[in-house]
């Protein structure tokens, strides 16, 4: 989402500035064009050959060099740009901004440009809680700029609380999110179901599958950089939360129902790219289960363990139309998916039909290349109008792509 991006990254002159250096790299390898503009103080820091070199492009700092190049410069860049991203943001720049000051690159620019301001700020707690700081933060939110949350932790004079700046994931998807705003999903309300879920036989043990949430996460992360607002309700899984998304957490198959019957009256998609379990237990134990509680002696002894099927999400929608006579309901667009060990394409077609989807994407996980946990997947999509396409193995991240492809174009 990022390929040939134009991207002025701001760096002012604290501690924190270092951790600049990872985001101006992870840009440029994401293919995007990045300018930096370093202030005075940033420079006792960091020497602007660092940026260079990780840039490769010319790293801007004094607006008052004696040939007057900068000057038009400064307006050149402010215009070219589609994004100002200041990381970190100090306490002093956030003042500068917030009342028009421009007395060095880095703020003429930024109040010369159009293009969307993200600010990351970072300092010393007082610094950043202090009424002054607040209440420049507050203008700036309103006269429209973007604010990623410091976070807390120990800080460089040792002590704990609100004012590092965040992780570079959390950077990079604050730039995809902001720069998505105008993409083909803008205005749209997406969920996204992802993961496995865990049905409890007593409060140690559960009934499971191997689904680690890769795909679902990946949607979701696609969905989000194109403009849609999303929201992920997901299993238990090993991954980080994408940055600017509504996360649900839920843990059975009945939860991960209530919590998709609580939030699709207002959305335009549901994918369900969660593994839900099929069946549960009938009466999970209120206490761990004891090896000498099972039937039998020894070390041969035998546990039965009773189950009952789980509410099936996709097919109760399906049922819900019938019921009221609705041949397709074109507000929802609803995309399923199958994950299958044989007769894949058989399967996906019969539960493309059962349940009345718009798409369904299905594989084939018991393939290296395809299964739980991988970063790759090979997928079929199967259409309403009884189209099939075979797509080659791919990067979870670029399958997303192309399954929101799919569906913007049935969202026209």
């Amino acid at each position: 989402m990022l390929l040939n991006k134009r991207i002025i990254v701001g760096v002012c002159g604290g501690i924190a500035s270092y951790k600049a250096i990872e985001l101006v790299s992870g840009l440029q390898q994401a293919g995007a064009l990045v300018d930096v503009i370093m202030t005075d103080h940033a420079q006792e820091f960091i020497r602007p050959l660092t940026f260079a070199t990780m840039s490769h492009r010319p790293v801007y700092h004094n607006l008052w060099e004696p040939s007057g190049q900068a000057a038009e410069l400064h307006i050149a860049l402010a215009e070219q740009t589609e994004l100002v991203a200041i990381v970190p943001a100090t306490a002093n720049t956030l003042a500068k901004l917030a009342y028009g000051i421009a007395d060095n690159m880095l703020t003429a620019v930024a109040l010369a440009t159009r293009a969307p301001l993200l600010l990351a700020p970072a300092m010393y707690k007082g610094m950043y809680e202090h009424p002054a700081t607040q209440a420049n933060l507050s203008l700036l939110r309103e006269r429209g700029a973007s604010i990623i949350e410091p976070q807390v932790g120990r800080l460089a004079s040792g002590a704990i609380g609100v004012g590092r700046l965040p992780e570079l994931s959390v950077l990079m998807g604050a730039i995809n999110l902001v720069l998505g705003r105008e993409g083909d999903l803008a205005g749209r309300r997406v969920v996204v179901t992802a993961g496995g879920t865990q049905e409890p036989i007593d409060p140690v043990r559960y009934v499971g599958n191997r689904s680690s949430g890769k795909m679902g996460y990946a949607l979701a992360t696609v969905a989000r950089d194109r403009g849609a607002h999303v929201t992920l309700i997901s299993g238990p899984v090993a991954l980080e939360v994408p940055y600017g998304i509504e996360l649900c957490k839920v843990e059975t198959a009945i939860q991960m129902r209530d919590a998709v019957d609580s939030v699709i009256t207002d959305a335009d998609v549901l994918v369900m790219s969660a593994a839900v379990a099929d069946f549960r237990p009938i009466t999970p134990a209120s206490q761990k289960i004891k090896k000498n509680e099972t039937r039998g002696s020894g070390e041969q002894g035998n546990f039965s363990l009773y189950l009952t099927r789980n509410p099936d999400i996709l097919g109760q929608l399906a049922d819900a139309d019938r019921e009221s006579g609705v041949k397709r309901s074109r507000r929802l667009i609803r995309v399923g998916f199958a994950a299958e060990t044989h007769d894949v394409i058989a399967h996906a077609q019969a539960k493309m039909a059962a349940k009345r989807l718009d798409l369904l994407i299905a594989n084939d996980v018991s393939q290296p290349d395809s299964g739980f946990g991988t970063d790759t997947n090979k997928a079929y999509l199967f259409h309403a109008n009884g189209r099939m396409e075979d797509l080659p193995v791919m990067p979870k991240i670029d399958l997303a792509a192309a399954i929101w492809d799919r569906i913007v174009s049935l969202l026209l």
